[in-house]
C-alpha cells in the first residue's frame, strides 16, 4: 500500500532551504511506501487555500538546480495555525490521502508542526508530522547548529570583510547591523573577517549581553584612538537592561507568532551613528543594515552547510518512514573530537519549538564587545574559507 507525502516551507528564506527540500522529496520518490508527493504553497496557507506542487512530476534535472538555488522554492509564510486552522488542515489532508507531512524552518515553524501533531492526536488522525529545521539566526535548541546558519554567516564575514577594506581607505567609523533578534552567532560571524592585527569589526555586540549607549560610544572612542578607524558588528536584537530591545521604540510592527519586526529598517544604525556623531565627535560615520540580504544571497553558500541542509531533509523522510515515531524534528550534533562531523538524530518537536537558544557565555568576552576564540572555533567549520585579501607593505 502506497500513503501521500506533503511537504511546505516556513519562516524566512535561506540560501540553503530548497537543498532540505529536494534532499526530502528525492528519498520520498526512490521508496515504494510514497504515492503523491504534494508541495504546498507558502507554507500551511497553501494547504488551507488547496494550492498544491506536484513534486513526483518535477523532473530530477530541475529540482537540483533549484536545490542550488537560494531562497524558498515553494514559498514561505508566517502563521501560527488556530484550532480551526488545524481542523481545516486535517480534513485537507485527509482529501489527498496524506500520511506524512514534512515542515521545513525555524522554531516558530517547529511550533506550528507541535500544534498540528497535538491537534491530529487529539483527533485521532493518523499523521506523522516532522520538522526539517532551518535558521540563519543559528538558535533552534537541542541542535549544534541550524541549516541556513553557514552560508549566512558566510555572507555576513565576507561583507564585513569588505566594508573593513572600505574602513581602512576612507577612516572614521562604520557600524553593520546584522539579523539576530534573541542569539548573537550570525553577529558574531564577523570576527571571522579578520585576517590579522588591527583588522575590523573592532568591536561587536550581541543580544545576549546588555546594551549601554554610553559605553558604546566609549567603546568606540578607544577603537579609534588605537586604530585610527573602528568597524563595529551589532546585532539587531540588542536590548538595554530590562530587556527591551533598543531599536524596539521606533518599531511597532509584529509577526503572527508575536514578534517584532526587526528586520527592514535602518533605524538602529542611524540611531548609533548619530550617538556616535554627537558624543564622541567624530564626523565620518556611517551606518548600514544588512537586513533581508542575508538569508538569499547568490554565490556565497558554505559547503558545509550545503551538505548538511541536503541531509537534513534526507534523514526526515527516512525518520518518518521507519515508522518508529509519529513526529519530530531532526537535530545536526556536532562529534566529538579535533576533527569536525555532525550527526543527525530525531528530538521530540516540544524539544525545539517555539523557544530559543543563545551564544554560549564561554563564546563572548568578558567586557561582551567581542567574541573569543572557543567561537571562531566553533564557526569555522560551519561557514569554511573566505576569498583571499592582500595588503601593500607598511600599510
Amino acid at each position: 500500500m502506497t500513503s501521500n507525502m506533503l511537504i511546505a516551507q516556513s519562516g524566512g528564506p535561506s540560501m540553503v532551504i530548497n537543498r532540505s527540500l529536494v534532499g526530502a522529496v528525492l528519498t520520498a520518490r526512490a521508496d515504494r511506501r510514497v504515492g503523491r508527493i504534494y508541495g504546498a504553497r507558502h507554507g500551511i496557507q497553501g494547504i488551507l487555500d488547496g494550492r498544491y506542487v506536484d513534486l513526483r512530476a518535477e523532473n530530477r534535472a530541475n529540482l537540483m538546480a533549484v536545490a542550488a538555488t537560494p531562497s524558498s522554492a515553494l514559498g514561505s509564510v508566517r502563521r501560527k495555525p488556530t484550532p480551526e486552522d488545524c481542523a481545516a488542515i486535517f480534513r485537507a489532508l485527509q482529501r489527498l490521502g496524506v500520511r506524512w507531512f514534512f515542515y521545513i524552518g525555524g522554531n516558530d515553524s517547529a511550533e506550528t508542526v507541535h500544534i498540528i501533531d497535538r491537534e491530529a492526536q487529539r483527533a485521532g488522525c493518523e499523521l506523522a508530522c516532522f520538522h526539517i529545521p532551518k535558521t540563519i539566526d543559528n538558535d533552534l535548541r537541542s541542535n549544534d547548529h541550524t541549516p541556513g546558519f553557514g552560508s549566512a554567516a558566510k555572507f555576513v564575514a565576507c561583507a564585513v570583510l569588505g566594508d573593513d577594506l572600505d574602513n581602512r581607505a576612507l577612516g572614521g567609523v562604520k557600524i553593520d547591523v546584522v539579523m539576530g533578534r534573541h542569539a548573537g552567532f550570525l553577529t558574531a560571524a564577523a570576527a571571522l573577517a579578520r585576517r590579522r592585527p588591527g583588522d575590523g569589526p573592532h568591536l561587536i555586540y550581541l543580544p545576549e549581553r546588555p546594551f549601554d549607549l554610553d559605553r558604546f560610544v566609549a567603546d568606540v572612542q578607544a577603537a579609534v584612538k588605537r586604530h585610527g578607524r573602528c568597524v563595529v558588528a551589532v546585532s539587531e536584537g540588542i536590548a538595554d537592561r530590562d530587556g527591551t530591545p533598543i531599536v524596539a521604540k521606533f518599531l511597532q510592527e509584529t509577526d503572527a507568532h508575536g514578534n517584532v519586526q526587526l528586520s527592514g529598517s535602518g533605524a538602529l544604525g542611524d540611531l548609533l551613528a548619530d550617538a556616535v556623531r554627537a558624543k564622541a565627535g567624530i564626523k565620518r560615520v556611517r551606518a548600514d543594515t544588512f537586513g533581508y540580504l542575508q538569508r538569499s544571497f547568490p554565490g556565497v553558500v558554505s559547503a558545509t552547510d550545503a551538505a548538511e541542509a541536503w541531509q537534513a531533509g534526507v534523514q526526515a523522510v527516512r525518520t518518518a518512514l521507519a515508522g518508529r515515531l509519529r513526529s519530530g524534528s531532526i537535530a545536526i550534533l556536532r562529534k566529538a573530537g579535533a576533527r569536525y562531523g555532525v550527526r543527525f538524530a530525531p528530538v521530540p518537536l516540544a524539544a525545539v519549538a517555539r523557544e530559543t537558544r543563545h551564544m554560549p557565555p564561554a563564546f563572548i568576552n568578558r567586557a561582551g564587545n567581542d567574541v573569543t576564540a572557543a567561537f571562531l572555533a566553533y564557526a569555522r567549520p560551519l561557514v569554511g574559507p573566505l576569498p583571499p585579501v592582500a595588503h601593500l607593505r607598511g600599510t
